[in-house]
């Protein structure tokens, strides 16, 4: 009687199965998943009362009214204007399609609402200098 062919020496690996596995080598580390976008450096104005903000930064001019915030980044914006009603700063930002958003934040004393606008006026000259 013949004996049935024994295949493959058993130190190969069966047919259709890759090479041994090899060593576990974790891979480098890389850039974490989420990084939040950093706002250039630059100078920051922040004018707040009880219901309401106003934050011109790098990145734009940023809005909270009575718990609505609305984000405009500088190339939405065509120009941004501000007064004084009393001792309350007005901040007016026209959108690059003709909207107009405004907000305003009770200073409470004159000397805070000049401050302000010595601060303001200094922001937005870095941000959007006048030509």
């Amino acid at each position: 009687m013949q004996q049935p062919d024994p295949g493959p020496p058993p130190s190969s690996p069966p047919p259709g199965f890759g090479p041994p596995p090899q060593p576990y080598v974790p891979a480098p580390p890389g850039p974490p998943p989420y990084a939040p976008p950093q706002a250039p450096a630059g100078p920051e104005f922040l004018a707040v009362d009880r219901r309401n903000a106003v934050v011109v930064d790098g990145a734009g001019v940023s809005f909270e009214n009575h718990g609505m915030n609305l984000e405009l980044t500088w190339p939405e914006i065509r120009s941004v204007h501000y007064k004084a009603n009393g001792n309350v700063l007005v901040v007016g930002v026209v959108h690059v399609d003709g909207r107009f958003f405004e907000c305003a934040v009770d200073a409470k004393r004159g000397d805070r609402l000049r401050e302000w606008f010595g601060q303001l006026a200094g922001v937005l000259g870095y941000y959007r200098p006048m030509g």
